[in-house]
């Protein structure tokens, strides 16, 4: 029998990001730019912090994203301030992240499973994998999946890889087509105006020296190996890891009658003290995030007693992560020594949000 473990709590309070992502018009010119037309009416998310949150002092360097959208792709556009632009990595679906990079990471139907990673580099490199599952529940990365009709441009103002140039910025464009996204959509559709996705993006920073004309990774001297990266994210996660979905942003897909009635900086926050965020789905939103508070008291649990908890009193009691719900009532739990599944009833009493212990998150049918 495997040995159970744990997954560490993020330290955080539950508050996604919103990004109100508006139809795209016309064309790009595919030249990395993000001052041509194509763009102008996209807004820019709020600059990247550290994936850590307020726990950690906020970037250096500015990153920012904009959206668009159309029927056929997903349109990202990403500006990185950067004075060291520099990229050695030049095979499709090398280690892309061991150079400075831009990353995505999309997760469809918001369940934590069957989600999407994308790389790139200053040098027009790119990684794309599928993760089956988050890492900590043991799911493979299927690095040979590729995003067919993908499309990508890289713009470098200054010089790369050349420690003398005046470097100031490099941005890419991305454009993600529907028909590979939709895969692991709800109904194996794309979006309709209207509805969200879960989204993230990073940026892995290096640490560098410049030695003999050259940029060389910084290295801790009592080891010999470079210093750990840093990681800045739009959505801060609470932990150094990006492979917890349930703390990715919210991109609203919206269509042209919703985006002149509202603007992005209006959008709905889903905050512990707010009683608002995503209209429709807010309820849903704040029971999922509660029965993930509820899978990390549990594997917490596993670790020490090597089976899973039955008593929702008991997994309270677990960790530093509070329940935004005080109603204990709503919570039901099963668990055997090897699985569990916990799940709570909307208010409609008609159907009811569950988890089990691969982390995996589904809405279902309640009993009659």
């Amino acid at each position: 029998m495997r040995k159970l473990s744990a997954v560490p709590e993020p330290q955080i309070i539950f508050n996604p990001k919103i990004y109100r992502c508006r139809r795209a018009s016309g064309t790009s010119e595919w030249t990395g730019r993000l001052d041509q037309d194509f763009w102008q009416t996209a807004e820019w998310t709020e600059d990247f912090v550290d994936i850590e949150g307020d726990h950690r002092p906020l970037p250096a360097k500015r990153t920012r994203v904009k959206m668009l959208w159309d029927d056929q792709y997903f349109y990202i556009g990403a500006e990185l301030e950067e004075n060291e632009i520099w990229a050695n990595q030049t095979e499709r679906d090398s280690v892309i992240f061991q150079d400075n990079d831009f990353e995505i990471f999309i997760d469809p139907d918001g369940d934590t499973h069957q989600y999407y990673e994308f790389e790139i580099n200053a040098l027009n490199t790119v990684w794309d994998l599928l993760l089956v599952k988050p890492y900590r529940d043991e799911g493979p990365a299927v690095n040979g999946w590729d995003i067919s009709g993908l499309r990508t441009a890289v713009y470098v103002d200054g010089e790369l890889n050349n420690p003398e140039a005046s470097n100031r910025v490099w941005s890419v464009e991305i454009a993600l087509s529907w028909r590979i996204l939709q895969e692991c959509a709800a109904e194996k559709r794309p979006p309709l105006p209207g509805e969200y996705w879960r989204v993230n993006f990073s940026r892995v920073e290096w640490e560098v020296d410049v030695i003999d004309g050259q940029y060389v990774k910084r290295c801790d001297p009592a080891t010999g190996k470079p210093l750990p990266e840093d990681n800045w994210v739009w959505s801060p996660q609470g932990v150094v890891n990006m492979h917890y979905p349930e703390l990715w942003g919210y991109v609203v897909f919206e269509d042209e009658e919703q985006a002149e009635s509202e603007s992005v900086e209006h959008a709905p926050q889903i905050a512990a003290d707010a009683p608002n965020g995503l209209p429709s789905e807010l309820e849903t939103e704040q029971i999922k995030w509660d029965l993930r508070v509820l899978y990390y008291k549990q594997r917490l649990y596993a670790q020490t007693h090597q089976c899973y908890c039955t008593s929702i009193e008991e997994l309270l009691q677990i960790g530093e992560l509070k329940l935004r719900s005080n109603d204990i009532e709503q919570w039901n739990i099963e668990a055997t020594s090897s699985m569990f599944q916990i799940s709570a009833l909307l208010t409609d009493a008609e159907s009811r949000i569950c988890i089990r212990e691969d982390g995996w998150v589904w809405r279902e049918q309640a009993a009659k």
